[in-house]
């Protein structure tokens, strides 16, 4: 029987997140939790079914929860509100990534269409790795951090706790981000 999850954030990744819960048998989505919708509308014909600030009541329909925020501050922030709640955390992937056995991932992360997960990579909780993205052999994603689309990590590299490679940045060989920082669309940065 599928299990029962609820999607925190009702935007276009959460939305995106949604339509790779509803391929699934593994989950029965419940419906989106969201500041910024109001409960009267629904999102992508799902429903908007409360705020962050009625979690505790969501409780009571959902087993399972994820945060679909891109923000890794508030995606980190909302998780551990959920884990207090009493939430399993899920983690989601779409059917086409490919993600190597021998890698590992944390809960609450969403790994998009067409991304690449190779050998030994592991990913911490929180983590966004977007579609089209590429993390290699041995490389090292920090919890929250984050991969836009098409953002390349080259072998070894590490991307530090809560930072954000934009679309299509790349980062060479051994490179390692800060927590926080952020590439630039596009940026490349190169082993010294």
């Amino acid at each position: 029987m599928a299990a029962s999850l609820l999607i925190v954030g009702a935007g276009g990744h959460g939305r995106s997140v949604a339509e790779i819960v509803a391929a699934s048998d593994a989950w029965r989505f419940v419906g989106f939790v969201d500041d910024t919708a109001p409960r009267s509308t629904s999102a992508a014909n799902w429903p908007v079914i409360g705020t962050t600030g009625e979690l505790a009541a969501c409780r009571s329909v959902a087993e399972f929860a994820i945060v679909a925020i891109g923000n890794n501050v508030v995606r980190g922030r909302l998780q551990q509100q959920l884990i207090d709640l009493g939430f399993e955390i899920a983690s989601v992937i779409h059917r086409s990534a490919i993600v190597a056995p021998s890698a590992r991932h944390g809960v609450g992360c969403a790994i998009m269409a067409g991304a690449v997960i190779g050998t030994e990579a592991t990913l911490g909780n929180g983590v966004i790795v977007n579609s089209g993205a590429v993390i290699d052999h041995h490389c090292s994603v920090q919890d929250y951090a984050h991969l836009g689309t098409n953002a390349c990590m080259a072998g070894g590299s590490v991307l530090g706790r809560a930072a954000w490679m934009q679309a299509g940045s790349a980062l060479g060989y051994g490179v390692q981000v800060p927590a926080g920082a952020v590439l630039n669309v596009g940026e490349k940065v190169q082993a010294l």
